[in-house]
């Protein structure tokens, strides 16, 4: 369809077959099917929709989605710039466990993206997703619990692993079958047959190939390895210069690919609520900012400290 949707292009679809309707139809579907065909020059593969996700939760629930994103996103900002303003000192970290990565505002993150698929409306997590995974990441790497005790710190980075690992899962399968049905709205042909029959030169495979982002990625176990390193350092004998030499490198490359992803989304996203993303992922962008200006004013302190 060459990127284009015009009903004078498609004289096949149905009068009743609004583009409304069909854009549904291919970014809710979950499985999609293939059949024979019998035009193999014209309609190699003919592919249809064979189970779609169930009707969307109402306005509500996606408002409340993004006043909690915000809320989370907008702490995370907030003490990022009281860190900066301490050049590069640490301070309490009682005000951190309402971070996106902490104990309570991670399971409420994943909570929505468990039902993420019916998130749709006004805030679709299959736009935004990606954006709050990526502040997840952000917010675990940013924040050590230094403070805790050795068995509290264990079980609070170890409670963050497995959220990040989850949260991974639950992302793909919102974005998974919605780039899915991109692939298949965008590089194929509609045959007329049904709403989203489609005839198509290639294989549609799982995920697409025009989005090539994932949840479950280098990023996530770059991060998760990242934050394994932590706990190992805190063990006895943990400490060691080698230790800590590996941990920074890690937590580097970790900075490093999720800007990559940040640039990636905000170059190659779907045309699909453009502002929203741009939104989302500009402020990703703001914090990976902040998080190097820390860093750049952490150096200058100690740079001072050994001056004198």
């Amino acid at each position: 369809m060459n990127g284009q949707l015009l009903w004078p292009e498609f004289p096949a679809l149905q009068p009743e077959w609004t583009m409304e309707d069909i854009r549904l139809t291919f970014f809710k579907c979950v499985r999609w099917q293939v059949e024979e065909t019998m035009d193999p020059i014209n309609c190699p593969y003919h592919y249809y929709c064979d189970s779609a996700y169930s009707g969307n939760y109402s306005s509500a629930v996606d408002i409340i989605a993004l006043i909690f994103t915000t809320t989370s996103y907008l702490a995370t900002l907030i003490i990022m710039v009281m860190d900066i303003s301490r050049r590069g000192q640490t301070g309490s970290s009682s005000h951190r466990y309402l971070l996106p990565s902490g104990p309570v505002s991670l399971p409420l993150i994943l909570l929505a993206l468990a039902h993420g698929h019916q998130i749709n409306t006004i805030f679709p997590l299959s736009c935004t997703g990606p954006a709050i995974l990526q502040l997840i990441h952000i917010s675990a790497l940013s924040f050590d619990n230094g403070a805790a005790k050795d068995i509290k710190y264990v079980f609070l980075e170890a409670s963050t692993i497995s959220g990040i690992l989850h949260a991974s899962l639950y992302l793909d399968s919102i974005i998974l079958p919605y780039y899915t049905g991109l692939d298949a709205l965008v590089s194929s042909t509609f045959s007329g047959e049904c709403i989203s029959c489609v005839c198509r030169k290639e294989v549609l495979v799982a995920g697409g190939t025009l989005v090539s982002y994932r949840g479950w990625s280098l990023t996530t176990f770059s991060v998760v390895a990242a934050l394994c390193l932590r706990i190992i350092s805190r063990m006895p004998g943990g400490k060691t210069r080698k230790t800590i030499l590996i941990r920074s490198s890690m937590e580097s490359l970790c900075w490093i690919l999720i800007s990559i992803d940040c640039l990636y989304l905000l170059t190659r996203t779907p045309p699909e609520r453009l502002m929203l993303r741009v939104a989302a992922f500009g402020g990703i962008f703001v914090l990976i900012c902040l998080h190097v200006l820390k860093k750049v004013c952490t150096l200058i302190t100690q740079w001072q400290c050994a001056k004198e």
